[in-house]
């Protein structure tokens, strides 16, 4: 009966006439699609017994006694049981294909529904596939089902399947559309009687039905007034009763909720609103005393005017706003008294007042056990936790008792923080986002109208994680030099104390300082070069760990002494060289710059940007002989290097021979001076003076001079004569110069010829060579060198010959032989020396020698000292022991004494 009350009322709701309900066709098999062959069993669902059916196919309706029918043509069914409307369409479709797609009539909600790929008997398919709209759905391999649990809006859609036949053809499946219709619609929500009235009672329904289709689902239901339930539990009558309604009620709205007893989906009514209307009267409620304090007695007061008596009293007490009111007391007395005020007795109070026609209500008086607060506890949540800035903290402001409302004051070192205001609760809580400044002592204060009490004092300490330090670092000048004490401050502007510093170079760990009150630390460095890089400090106060950006340190390092080094492309400097200096400093911060004297002259300069020293070039010249120094200097005091010595040797220039002769033409027994002279040329220089190109005379200039020789001139000593240079760079040769003799007069020849004949005819005269061998280094001791300024030809006796410094070419042991063999003109034919003993050579004289050294031949080892000439080789004959061959006499005696005025060469 109750299904049939729902739908009757549900009817104008849903738009429908009041008429029976439609009946409902069912499918034996339950597929809406079979093989063309097979049999369906239609079932009519009538809500009621009927005698007679009629049934619709297409055009066609035929009445039977039964509600079943058995059909095979594919079309539209329909039936209608005596007096009821005609059922929905039910589409069936009897198909030829070999694969056909199953699906039943209807789909509910949260029901399984089965979708069946069948093939035709005897007829093979592989690879069977089902589609949802179009896509892949799953693979049907040894199964025809596919089944979809809990059926909801996401799995409508078109499905289909295929298959591949065993010849390789493609077959498919009729498309089924499913639709899934909801079990049951959303409830709604009604009240009776409609007219609320303050006092009376009201019955809520919640009416909703399963689909014809479905009509034994259970369904329960739930009735709510704004959020909260008015029963806890669902209840399977869709009926629910408010036994008073009251005038607050109107504020409120009331809804309820449906759903499936095997399901935990459920549907929602809409909310309404009750309009409760009162009926006025004199009536007010009031209490004595006004504000009773626990302990007290309190009277409750229901004054009433303009209703007929007698009159009932009825007190109600509502503890909450969410409580329902309960009757606690009836009488016919309009006071209600409570002897010993508790806190149970605080609430809202009011009074009904009933008589034989009508009740009247009062409004509610509130009652509030006052009782003083204790003193608050304040305590911290979470407990027991560290407190680090950025954290939220609770502090709780708790009293034991009191009455309410209670105000809460929060102090921290006794200002004033928060204030709240607590109507229900005996607790209170403030939220702090944490800073430093939060550290301190707190208490607070609860107070209800009896006076404040205070909590005791909580300490509460914030601790800050380090900030990211600053590393500064302080010089005593612009500038850090070796040497100097810099500091290196590293600090963070924020963090909890006790904070731990620790220094970096480099990423190597240097020192580190504690600061117990948060300031920052230094660190002093005594610099060295080594101290130049990157440096970082970190700071740790157990909150983590923060490092500093890097601070960058250069150590400037003053210059050491220089070195200077002058490097040349021979062992010896000379004239027309590129030479370099190089100044270098061994220590010292570039850039350098390098400077460069000469006599303390200064040169050049030049800047050395990244060390290594630097060079300074010269191209040589014979001013640049002298003391030689640089200075490096790199802003932090110069250093100046030691004197070096540069000694430029300047290669002789061709020298110029001149010939002195007394009178304006020589003339036989003339004494002749001849003048070589080199303009330039470092000194010491040798001479050589030669006679058709036959060596007269050597000799060494110290003082760079030009050197001379006097030659007592015969007629033999006609022809042209030259001289050369050299001071080891390269010999150089004069320009011949031409001598005539002409012969001499009576006068001029007596003592020249005396003189040669006495020297010719000696009996000593082989002992006067070996005497003048011998007795060679003894007077050259005595002598004065050819160059000498102050000697002329005037000074020179013509008896005496001169001797010049000129050095022997070599140790030589004198063998003197055949020397004058036949008493003729020949003086001695061979001189040979003796290895290993030391003995004087002889000088030949002008024009006489044969087969002597050639104006290329140079020193021997032993006279050309490695410092003058270092390029300087010998190129003495292969037979160096034939030293003179085929010496000839004079042509006449006075000749002799002239041939030893030439200076031989002497050790």
């Amino acid at each position: 009966m109750l299904l049939w009350v729902s739908l009757l009322v549900l009817a104008p709701v849903t738009g429908q006439s009041v008429t029976e309900p439609k009946p409902v066709i069912s499918l034996h098999p339950p597929w809406t699609t079979v093989f063309q062959g097979e049999r369906v069993t239609l079932t009519c669902n009538a809500f009621h017994f009927s005698a007679k059916y009629r049934w619709y196919f297409e055009e066609t309706s035929y009445e039977t006694f039964s509600n079943t029918l058995e059909v095979q043509n594919s079309g539209e069914y329909r039936c209608q049981a005596q007096n009821s409307p005609l059922s929905n369409r039910v589409p069936l479709l009897f198909s030829p294909a070999n694969l056909i797609l199953q699906a039943p009539l209807d789909v509910f909600e949260e029901e399984s529904v089965v979708l069946r790929c069948q093939t035709r008997a005897k007829t093979g398919l592989n690879a069977v596939m089902l589609y949802k709209n179009g896509k892949f759905l799953k693979a049907l391999e040894n199964i025809s089902d596919f089944t979809i649990h809990q059926a909801s809006l996401k799995d409508n859609g078109i499905y289909h399947c295929t298959g591949v036949k065993e010849d390789g053809h493609y077959v498919s499946s009729n498309s089924v559309e499913i639709q899934v219709q909801e079990l049951f619609p959303p409830p709604v929500l009604t009240a009776s009687p409609t007219n609320f009235i303050e006092g009376r009672a009201v019955t809520l329904t919640c009416l909703t039905q399963p689909v014809p289709q479905r009509p034994n689902v259970q369904l329960q239901f739930q009735f709510l007034r704004d959020s909260w339930t008015l029963e806890s539990d669902w209840r399977s009558s869709p009926e629910f009763q408010i036994t008073t309604i009251w005038r607050e009620d109107s504020r409120s709205s009331y809804w309820c909720q449906a759903r499936r007893v095997t399901s935990l989906v459920h549907k929602k009514s809409q909310r309404f609103q009750m309009h409760v209307q009162s009926v006025t009267a004199e009536i007010r409620i009031y209490t004595y005393p006004e504000l009773p304090l626990k302990g007290q007695k309190l009277v409750i007061i229901c004054s009433v005017g303009g209703i007929q008596e007698p009159i009932t009293f009825f007190w109600y007490k509502r503890t909450n706003k969410l409580s329902r009111r309960t009757k606690i007391h009836t009488s016919s007395e309009r006071e209600f008294r409570i002897p010993v005020l508790t806190d149970s007795h605080a609430g809202e109070y009011c009074c009904v007042a009933r008589n034989r026609h009508q009740s009247f209500f009062s409004d509610l008086v509130t009652v509030n056990v006052k009782v003083p607060v204790s003193p608050p506890i304040l305590t911290l949540s979470p407990p027991g936790a560290r407190t680090l800035e950025g954290d939220v903290v609770t502090l709780l402001c708790e009293v034991q008792r009191g009455s309410l409302p209670i105000s809460y004051q929060l102090f921290r070192k006794g200002v004033l923080l928060k204030k709240i205001g607590a109507t229900s609760w005996r607790t209170t809580s403030f939220q702090l986002f944490l800073t430093e400044e939060h550290s301190g002592n707190y208490y607070c204060t609860a107070d209800n109208g009896f006076g404040p009490q205070h909590s005791t004092a909580m300490s509460l300490s914030v601790y800050v994680p380090v900030s990211r330090p600053v590393l500064t670092l302080r010089t005593p000048r612009a500038q850090t030099v070796e040497g100097n004490m810099v500091e290196l401050h590293c600090e963070a502007q924020r963090g909890s104390p006790p904070i731990q510093y620790q220094l970096f170079h480099e990423d190597v760990a240097l020192e580190s300082s504690s600061s117990p009150f948060g300031r920052g630390a230094t660190f002093n460095l005594f610099l060295k070069a080594e101290h130049s890089g990157n440096y970082i400090c970190q700071a740790n106060n157990g909150l983590g760990v923060q490092r500093s950006d890097t601070v960058s340190l250069s150590v400037r390092v003053p210059v050491s002494r220089p070195v200077l080094t002058l490097r040349t492309p021979r062992a010896q400097a000379v004239e027309g060289d590129m030479v370099e200096l190089h100044c270098e400093a061994q220590r010292g911060s570039s850039p350098i710059l390098y400077q460069f004297f000469h006599e303390d002259v200064a040169l050049g300069s030049r800047s050395s940007p990244s060390g290594g020293g630097a060079p300074f070039n010269l191209s040589l010249t014979a001013e640049h002989s002298g003391n030689y120094s640089c200075k490096a200097d790199n802003g932090l005091g110069a250093q100046r290097s030691e004197v070096m010595t540069l000694s430029v040797i300047v290669p002789v220039s061709r020298p110029v021979l001149t010939l002195k002769v007394p009178g304006a033409q020589a003339v036989e027994g003339d004494m002749v001076e001849l003048l070589c002279e080199a303009q330039r040329g470092s000194p010491p220089i040798l001479y050589r003076f030669y006679h058709e190109n036959v060596t007269l005379e050597s000799s060494v200039s110290h003082s760079g001079q030009g050197v001379s020789f006097n030659l007592s001139v015969t007629a033999e000593h006609s022809g042209n004569y030259s001289c050369e240079v050299d001071n080891g760079l390269g010999p150089q040769c004069s320009e011949a110069v031409t001598l005539h003799i002409t012969g001499l007069t009576g006068s001029r020849i007596g003592p020249v010829a005396t003189g040669v004949t006495g020297g010719l005819l000696s009996i000593m005269g082989l002992a006067a060579v070996a005497l003048l061998l011998y007795g060679w280094p003894l007077r050259k001791a005595g002598r004065r060198p050819t160059s000498d300024s102050s000697r002329n030809p005037s000074d020179s006796d013509s008896q005496e010959p001169t001797y010049h410094n000129v050095p022997a070419w070599i140790e030589l042991q004198p063998v003197y032989s055949n020397v004058n063999p036949k008493g003729g003109d020949i003086v001695y034919a061979e001189v040979q020396s003796i290895p290993g003993k030391s003995k004087h050579a002889v000088a030949s004289a002008p024009g006489l020698l044969k087969n002597t050294m050639s104006p290329t031949t140079c020193l021997p080892s032993h006279l050309r000292p490695a410092s003058l000439w270092p390029s300087a080789a010998c190129s003495l004959p292969q037979d160096s022991s034939v030293i003179y061959s085929q010496v000839k006499g004079p042509s006449t005696p006075a000749s002799v004494p002239q041939l030893m005025a030439p200076s031989a060469p002497h050790r």
